[in-house]
């Protein structure tokens, strides 16, 4: 099993988008129940 997420942030720019992704990850439940047991991509579109 593996999850990949596609982020779309129209209007945001690149870096600020990628920094709310990043603090996105630290916080949502599912990411930290998936953390270390399976692999997730996440690409900012």
């Amino acid at each position: 099993m593996q999850a990949r997420l596609n982020v779309s942030l129209p209007g945001v720019e690149h870096a600020v988008a990628q920094e709310l992704v990043e603090a996105a990850h630290q916080i949502c439940p599912y990411w930290k129940a998936s953390r270390g047991n399976i692999p997730v991509a996440i690409n900012l579109l």
